[in-house]
């Protein structure tokens, strides 16, 4: 196993990489897309309220695969051409953040009425009591669920290997079907996977307990 890494090291480097940056990518993408949508769902805007509840239950009950194979075959054939990474990494900021909506939404709902009151009483308008007063308790309440929605997201980064994104798991297929060894293949594989989510799953839980303190 460890020659088949080393004279593959920078294939699978190389998938290793573009893993990292679409996750980065969709991170950032589908953590503010998310908040913007939760936002929206408890808007006192009934219109606001009905397109972001479309938004999520569309994301949500779509399959991730699905949403990909849109950004990559349609969209090219009728509206702008784009790569199978910026197809995967659009497909995967979109889906996850449906769930990353939800989960800030029930944060939201978790803080009681009487904080945005005595926001509001104090002379602060409904967004600078959404942002100063809500929000940091709505994060604080909602972050395991957010920590478990951020690990899924690298895993799913899978999904570009379906639509040549060259990210590892694209890296993994291509050294498996070029050397016929595939179980060291993917045990090689699901270690670089491990690399990436478990100091995430440990700093979610070291940031936790901190912000419990």
């Amino acid at each position: 196993m460890f020659e088949l890494l080393q004279s593959n090291w920078s294939t699978f480097l190389t998938g290793f990489g573009h893993t990292i940056l679409s996750s980065i990518i969709a991170l950032a993408a589908s953590l503010a897309l998310g908040t913007i949508f939760a936002l929206l769902e408890v808007s006192e805007n009934k219109p606001l309220r009905i397109i972001a509840s479309v938004y999520i239950e569309i994301f949500r009950n779509i399959p991730l695969l699905v949403v990909t194979m849109v950004f990559y075959l349609v969209v090219p054939m009728y509206v702008v051409k784009i790569d199978g990474f910026t197809a995967g990494t659009i497909g995967l900021s979109l889906y996850t953040s449906a769930f990353i909506a939800e989960t800030i939404r029930a944060g939201i709902n978790s803080v009681g009425d009487g904080q945005m009151e005595g926001a509001r009483s104090n002379g602060m308008t409904y967004v600078q009591a959404m942002r100063y007063v809500i929000l940091p308790q709505a994060f604080k309440a909602a972050l395991p669920p957010l920590g478990n929605q951020f690990i899924n997201l690298i895993k799913n980064s899978s999904v570009l290997s379906f639509v040549a994104g060259f990210d590892l798991m694209y890296q993994a297929d291509t050294v498996a079907f070029s050397t016929y060894q595939v179980i060291p293949t993917y045990i090689i594989t699901g270690i670089f996977y491990l690399i990436l989510t478990m100091p995430l799953s440990y700093y979610m839980k070291h940031l936790e307990k901190t912000m419990k303190q």
